[in-house]
């Protein structure tokens, strides 16, 4: 078994290319049913390989009619992205797996990666390595779990400091406005005018039955003006407050004399 193996990588692997396994495949059958089967037999060498295989071929077993399947099964844990880690290339998965525990069954050409009888994904099998293989629908489902994320997340915060917010949202909503814009706008006006001049102006929107962050605005700036007040600094970005949480004073040991 050893020396056909070194036979196989000195008489057809060496100095060949192929484009695909496809093609490697057919380019091994014909070097099966030509050079190979056309060398000498090493335990006849008066005779081919293959006539000594034409004389055992009526003495062996007839092929099964379901050709057997060469299908590689192994458990893959979902980690936090919806990727599955198959043969050193991840494969995208629907982001409700993520955390799951799930079976990936594999031949040469397809990769499919299941949930007991359930078929979560199918990909073309990759032999590159650290590729990602991806579904596109598995990647827009992504963004809009995340977007809805998002957008659950600044209604809880708007619904906490703002109660009428509630209502205008679901206003907005029913005029077909895109949520997480008006959202987003509403958080922008609260950081700048705070709580108490939002809910107020949200008031005066929805009385006028405008659910619109451009009327709550005007609505804030009508307010602001007659109060006489200056315009309200926008707030500053969430990666420059982090990054001037902390002051670290200079040392001044270098102008001591």
């Amino acid at each position: 078994m050893e020396r056909a193996i070194r036979t196989i990588r000195d008489t057809f692997f060496a100095a060949r290319s192929f484009t695909d396994l496809d093609d490697l495949n057919r380019q091994a059958t014909a070097w099966c049913a030509g050079f190979a089967a056309d060398r000498v037999c090493p335990e006849d060498r008066t005779r081919t390989v293959r006539a000594v295989f034409a004389d055992e071929q009526p003495r062996l077993l007839p092929l099964p009619d379901n050709p057997y399947p060469v299908i590689e099964q192994v458990t893959v844990r979902i980690g936090k992205t919806p990727y599955a880690r198959f043969d050193g290339n991840d494969y995208s998965v629907p982001p409700a797996q993520v955390g799951q525990t799930l079976s990936v069954l594999a031949d040469p050409h397809q990769v499919r990666i299941v949930c007991g009888t359930e078929v979560l994904a199918t990909h073309v099998r990759s032999y590159d390595r650290l590729a990602q293989i991806e579904d596109p629908a598995h990647i827009e489902a992504l963004r809009s779990a995340k977007a809805a994320a998002r957008g659950h997340s600044g209604i809880d915060r708007l619904g906490h400091a703002v109660p009428n917010s509630q209502a205008f949202i679901a206003a907005a909503a029913s005029r077909g406005e895109p949520l997480a814009r008006v959202i987003h706008a509403l958080e922008d006006l609260l950081e700048r005018y705070g709580a108490t001049a939002l809910d107020t102006a949200l008031t005066e929107a929805l009385g006028r039955g405008v659910p619109h962050p451009h009327a709550v605005q005007k609505a804030l700036e009508q307010e602001r003006g007659r109060r006489h007040q200056p315009p309200p600094l926008a707030p500053l970005p969430a990666h420059i407050k982090a990054r001037d949480v902390v002051v670290r004073q200079a040392t001044l040991a270098s102008y001591d004399c």
